[in-house]
């Protein structure tokens, strides 16, 4: 970090104007340990230089998940998985190099992409080296196999051996009347057009990056492509994944389009119903190379017991990981992490902290886990849920948190997928208390539901709460808090400027840890358990 740890806590310190004392947990001594000291603490230490970024498989890995394990034990909290703090994860690190420039070629010529500029490729099968010769290309809209939607851009399509280009996001984003609307529903993911491609037996899939439905910039998806990648192992080493995974720009769409004789309004035709996939014309080849290492993550795991109903837990959870070193920029090649997850994981510790105070033990059982690989596809989560310590039919909620609210306090708290659980009327009730309401995400097609761990529980079924931060600010008008959100995914999201600095708010922080402190407290002291709403996809996971 660029200043002295002491200098940022001092002053950081000094700048919070309030701690959110106004909420109505009768257990005072509990909710006020939860508070901006602590908060500097942890987070100072795990996105400090020292810490190399938190990657899983570096020192920075040994170092975070340690400290955690450390801070655990000096709370009083109980190892969470038997007799140790630590859940083995085993992956596999994959760095690929594409040979050169990304190539088509059509009957009117070729089109030659520049790596990392204007195209990234990487491949998650586990071979030394990949190679895919004279793949023709197939534009396929969305990429989208949606039944209960009425939707299927595959229809009819045989793309054994070819390679489907398709955009990002749903085709609700542009017409309200289809799927969910602004609200990105899974099928807009990245991640699970990847998946569908294979599915349908592709070779290779590329995504043609748009920033508004996106939700992010192309400088993101080449921090996040130009570093070596992490999966979890898997026994066909992913051979049953496309050989080619990858993103072009915008502008290299438009050419590419152009090479294939192709009017780029196709891009409009498929945001309608009935659009028909189109064979561009063109073939693409590609030899990546990659160095593979399999080793072992880990996720941190620690237990407060219940009294009468041990066997229930409510679950807390928080990624650890951030992106470790990586490409430089203006000269710092440090991705500290500090809002991204320092804050989550110095907020589980704040919280075991908070029920370690309590007068009593609750009913349920509280289980916090700071989870490996997240930024890498949500892999801790998707392990813990395909391979859980305690069942999840005994595992009564999930509350996530990523990225926390550094810029003071707010009227309300922002509740991401809202309507889909009946965590939301819980959320509402601990909000209540603090003289506050919740709401809907403000950008709803950026699919935030589907971009953190909490969303592996969701998928087996156990009901998840993922707030963010609120947006209207007790202390300034009604641009600050947008303001400070925006600048930091512009600025510093996935970047090595996200560090802990002098001008946080710890209050809001403070303040929204609180809030969850409540809504963990009441499940925990209850025997019923929440359920799905009516309409939401998970619903039936659950019975």
């Amino acid at each position: 970090m660029k200043l002295s740890y002491l200098v940022i806590c001092l002053a950081t310190l000094a700048a919070c104007k309030g701690s959110g004392d106004n909420d109505a947990n009768s257990d005072s001594t509990a909710i006020k340990a939860i508070d901006s000291a602590g908060f500097v603490k942890d987070i100072g230490m795990l996105a400090s230089d020292e810490f190399q970024g938190r990657k899983p498989f570096t020192a920075g890995e040994e170092k975070a998940i340690h400290y955690m394990e450390q801070r655990f034990k000096e709370i009083g909290l109980q190892p969470g998985n038997g007799n140790s703090y630590f859940q083995e994860v085993p992956m596999v690190e994959l760095t690929s190099k594409p040979e050169g420039p990304l190539v088509f070629k059509g009957k009117n010529g070729s089109l030659s992409l520049p790596y990392l500029d204007e195209y990234v490729i990487a491949t998650r099968r586990v071979q030394e080296k990949v190679s895919i010769s004279n793949s023709p290309l197939v534009f396929a809209g969305f990429g989208i196999v949606a039944p209960e939607y009425n939707w299927n851009d595959y229809e009819g399509l045989d793309v054994k051996g070819k390679t489907v280009v398709v955009m990002v996001n749903d085709p609700g984003f542009y017409d309200k009347t289809l799927f969910k609307g602004k609200t990105m529903t899974y099928y807009g993911r990245w991640t699970y057009k990847f998946e569908e491609a294979a599915r349908q037996g592709a070779t290779g899939i590329i995504i043609i990056h748009d920033q508004l439905p996106a939700s992010y910039g192309w400088a993101v998806v080449r921090s996040g492509w130009s570093k070596p990648r992490l999966d979890l192992q898997t026994p066909d080493d992913n051979m049953s994944r496309a050989a080619m995974e990858g993103w072009i720009s915008q502008g290299s769409a438009k050419q590419l389009f152009k090479l294939a004789g192709v009017s780029d309004s196709v891009m409009q035709q498929a945001k309608h119903r009935g659009f028909k996939a189109i064979p561009l014309d063109v073939t693409t080849s590609m030899v990546i190379n990659n160095k593979i290492r399999k080793s072992t993550s880990h996720n941190v795991l620690a237990k407060w017991p219940g009294i009468s109903l041990p066997n229930e837990y409510i679950i807390y959870t928080a990624h650890w990981d951030h992106l470790g070193v990586g490409e430089a920029i203006k000269g710092d090649s440090i991705y500290n992490g500090a809002a991204d997850n320092a804050s989550g994981s110095a907020a589980l510790l704040q919280l075991a902290t908070a029920f370690s105070k309590l007068k009593q033990h609750p009913k349920r059982s509280v289980l916090f886990i700071a989870l490996t690989g997240e930024e890498q596809g949500l892999l801790g989560s998707e392990y813990y849920a395909s391979h859980p310590v305690y069942p999840l039919d005994s595992t009564v909620a999930d509350i996530n948190m990523d990225v926390l609210n550094f810029f003071g306090r707010t009227k309300d708290i922002t509740i991401m997928g809202l309507g889909q659980s009946d965590l939301d009327d819980y959320a509402e009730a601990a909000a209540k208390k603090q003289g506050r309401i919740i709401i809907p995400e403000a950008n709803p097609s950026g699919g935030w539901f589907f971009r953190s761990d909490h969303f592996n529980f969701a998928k087996v079924g156990v009901p998840a709460l993922y707030p963010g931060s609120g947006n209207i600010s007790v202390y300034h008008d009604s641009a600050w808090a947008p303001m400070h959100a925006s600048a930091y995914g512009r600025e510093r999201y996935h970047s090595p400027f996200d560090q802990l600095d002098s001008t946080w708010e710890f209050s809001g922080m403070v303040e929204d840890v609180r809030f969850l402190f409540d809504v963990g407290v009441t499940l925990s002291n209850e025997n019923k358990f929440p359920g799905w709403k009516k309409g939401s996809e998970f619903k039936d996971k659950r019975k």
